[in-house]
């Protein structure tokens, strides 16, 4: 049960002022839902039957920039979510409305303000987002009309009114039902969607394709980075949305794997995310798709079927998912660089340090952290009884061993500067190339990353041509790529 006390002062005041003015007001939504299970909201609005121009007029420290009665009142900072730079907090004070007609199933046709609280909260998706609390009569108390309570103690999902209706206006609360459910589920507590709700939810959902890629993107990553997102995708399976969100997962339902796994492909991926120990939405992301390039590469049945390549597949088409989706590229390149790169070698005793360093030159070492998470969700997604076995804890002591021996250009003990000015190498594409080869060697042995050695080297590399160098350069790293490649075969079975 909400208390007034439970509810900011600054909230309280804005209630408050309203309330003196001879208006209603009350807290509304999210707030309400989140208070009631004992969380703390990611924000606060008010409803109240005030129109803008009079919400307004009692908040001179207010703004109104849309057309849907909402008013941003300003307070003093006090949300724990809002960035230190900031001094001041937002609240949306929203007049009473109600809406109709949904031609593009995205937003209203027409909206209206009303005096009646109660058709306000009729228009709002879940029951458990159509609660308000706040004084009426002079008594602080909880509106509940669809009976949200209810279903938040019983742990149901459930729209309000026809859920036909409502997921018909907006065809985005399909997903936003699946967020929820995700968001709810933890290990202490099992929600689940109502029948009617869920059943309207699979015939409707072909209306997905009516929404546009960014928020549908917005809804997938809060499942992504949900408490339970294994039961997220689970659902959206469930419900039929996934095959408009991301179809090539759906790729490795049944497709079973060979002896290092227990489970299909696509088990394994969800496993993978809900085991992945990273809060960070790429890696999160990476997780996911990390194995999406097994079924397009699989060869052979039974224990010892083989999926080589799948890791540079996977990656092609994680970067081709994530655009579709509109994520920003740094999310898409991070992810895709984590994809590509999963399924590294590495057994103590087998693996030399100049891999390590080869690893990291690919990586980056500020990545090293992220790819280490992948690793470790695809292993418990494995069902393997260890995060982290002692090979993997050898990787970091090695990581940080070799973390400032030479892994790119900028770490060697010369510049082009050096072969302009010394050497007198001429301007061009070919100090790069130089540089290049030069990396190459020192990777394999860092001593040689001295002034005098690498000015040695470089003068007898001057006279091959530009094209020489580029394949010289290119020799050295490929060999060495394909030796780590046959020891990944070894140790996955993957070719």
């Amino acid at each position: 049960m909400i208390k007034r006390h439970h509810i900011p002062q600054p909230v309280i005041e804005i209630i408050e002022r309203l309330s003196q003015a001879g208006f209603e007001a009350f807290i509304v939504g999210g707030c309400v839902r989140d208070t009631l299970l004992g969380r703390t909201p990611k924000d606060w609005d008010i409803t109240t039957n005030a129109i803008p121009d009079e919400i307004m007029a009692l908040f001179p420290e207010s703004f109104y920039e849309n057309g849907f009665g909402t008013v941003g009142v300003k307070v003093v900072r006090f949300m724990e979510s809002t960035p230190e730079e900031k001094e001041e907090d937002v609240i949306e004070v929203t007049t009473y409305r109600i809406e109709s007609g949904y031609a593009d199933k995205r937003r209203p046709d027409t909206v209206a303000f009303t005096d009646s609280l109660e058709q306000d909260l009729a228009r709002r998706d879940f029951t458990i987002n159509a609660m308000a609390y706040g004084p009426r009569n002079g008594v602080w108390d909880l509106i509940d009309p669809f009976h949200g309570q209810n279903d938040l103690e019983q742990r149901i999902l459930r729209t309000v009114g026809n859920p036909k209706d409502r997921l018909n206006e907006d065809a985005l609360r399909l997903m936003r039902a699946v967020r929820f459910f995700a968001e709810l589920n933890t290990a202490n507590a099992h929600w689940q969607i109502d029948t009617d709700t869920f059943s309207a939810i699979r015939q409707l959902a072909d209306g997905l394709k009516s929404i546009s890629h960014e928020r549908i993107r917005d809804e997938l990553s809060h499942i992504i980075l949900s408490k339970n997102p294994e039961a997220g995708i689970t659902m959206l399976e469930d419900t039929g949305l996934l095959k408009h969100i991301i179809p090539e997962l759906r790729e490795g339902i049944g497709v079973s794997q060979n002896l290092h796994h227990s489970f299909t492909v696509w088990e394994h991926n969800i496993k993978a995310l809900a085991t992945c120990p990273s809060k960070k939405l790429s890696v999160r992301l990476a997780a996911l798709l990390h194995d999406v390039g097994k079924p397009r590469t699989k060869r052979g049945e039974g224990y010892r079927s083989t999926f080589y390549n799948h890791d540079h597949v996977g990656a092609r088409m994680t970067k081709a998912i994530l655009t579709r989706l509109h994520y920003p590229n740094t999310i898409i390149d991070h992810a895709t660089l984590l994809v590509d790169n999963h399924l590294f070698y590495y057994n103590v005793g087998e693996v030399t340090e100049a891999s390590v360093r080869r690893l990291i030159r690919r990586v980056g070492l500020e990545n090293m952290r992220d790819l280490m998470d992948v690793r470790i969700g695809d292993r418990l997604g494995s069902g393997v009884p260890k995060a982290k076995p002692y090979k993997l804890r050898h990787l970091e002591y090695m990581v940080e061993k070799v973390s400032r021996d030479p892994v790119s250009v900028k770490m060697l003990s010369i510049k082009g500067t050096d072969l302009l000015e010394t050497l007198h190498v001429p301007a061009g594409p070919k100090i790069g190339a130089i540089l290049d080869v030069l990396l190459a060697e020192v990777i394999e042995d860092p001593s040689k990353n001295t002034r005098e050695a690498l000015l040695q080297r470089s003068n007898d590399l001057i006279n091959r041509d530009l094209d020489a160098l580029r394949r010289l350069a290119k020799e050295r790293i490929d060999e060495k790529r394909h030796e780590d490649d046959r020891g990944i075969k070894k140790s996955h079975w993957v070719g």
